[in-house]
């Protein structure tokens, strides 16, 4: 009776055991098999950035990852932390929109250290492995717009440059395009940043006025600052100077059509979004991406 008793015991916790680990291992699968991706923003301030998650948002979700977003407002440090942060809730691969291109190389060696794949977007990186940029070629962009800006105004014009977030690559491009062209032919009467910040661009504008209001145009490195300066340029009654942005927001878009803003070199957030989803996907899968993944641009002038 003793062993019935022992056998029919063992057979039970027998049967229990197997009933646990088949669940068990379920788990370890559907975790393997969710992945999570961080997307690090450098500001929601701007509807670029917002076009741009919510294109993100829309693929990782159609392609069935999990997607958590975190605004850096503007401040490298801050994006340091949150990236810190990605990485501690374990994401398998991180998408970030730098603030500053030198400063957000710490977070990207953090997460090269923690073997998470990085893709950076719109703003490269100076430093630490990034398995893909994607961005639209912000040279070439602020060649277009130059170019333009040249037509508009002609020969030994008197022009202002808003520039972005010092540090930036989309900064740097875009004025390095912009004067391959201008420089000879037009005159730069002032040049400072206004941090791709609307508020910041029209206070900058309503100073350079103040000691110059012999200016024939204008070149914003994005559309924020473009629509700041040309609130400022019509406050003070100066409406003829030719405003050229650069994004191709909905509202900057709307301005041209207006024949307010000059024109606008229009980007891709919403295809920047979603090449950033299908370059995850391809690198999970093992398969060899480009190092860099350009997204085309659009010169934008009333119709």
């Amino acid at each position: 009776m003793k062993k019935i008793f022992t056998l029919v015991l063992v057979g039970m916790l027998l049967l229990v055991g197997c009933s646990m680990q088949p669940a068990g291992q379920e788990k370890t699968s559907d975790k393997k098999s969710a992945k999570t991706i961080g997307l690090s923003i450098s500001t929601m301030n701007n509807p670029f950035f917002v076009t741009l998650k919510n294109a993100t948002e829309k693929k990782a979700k159609e392609l069935g990852y999990t997607l958590i977003t975190v605004d850096a407002q503007n401040n490298s440090a801050k994006q340091a932390s949150d990236v810190e942060d990605l990485i501690q809730k374990n994401v398998d691969f991180l998408l970030i929109n730098p603030v500053d291109s030198d400063a957000v190389v710490s977070a990207v060696q953090s997460a090269n250290n923690a073997n998470i794949p990085v893709i950076t977007l719109d703003r490269s990186a100076n430093g630490g492995k990034v398995v893909s940029h994607i961005a639209s070629d912000n040279v070439s962009g602020g060649e277009m717009a130059g170019k333009h800006l040249l037509q508009l105004v002609g020969n030994g014009a008197n022009i202002v440059e808003l520039e972005g977030v010092p540090g930036s690559s989309a900064a740097r491009e875009r004025g390095q395009g912009f004067h391959k062209v201008i420089d000879g032919k037009l005159k730069v009467v002032s040049k400072q940043s206004a941090d791709f910040d609307r508020s910041k661009g029209l206070s900058v504008m309503e100073n350079i006025i103040q000691g110059n209001k012999n200016i024939q145009g204008v070149f914003a490195q994005n559309d924020e600052m473009a629509l700041g300066a040309l609130e400022a340029l019509k406050s003070a009654g100066l409406t003829n100077v030719k405003v050229i942005g650069f994004d191709g927001t909905d509202e900057a878009k709307a301005a041209v059509n207006k024949g307010e803003l000059s024109a606008t070199i229009a980007q891709k957030p919403d295809v920047m979004g979603e090449t950033a989803i299908e370059t995850v996907k391809k690198v999970l899968a093992g398969e060899k991406v480009d190092a860099n993944i350009p997204v085309p641009l659009e010169l934008v002038v009333k119709k």
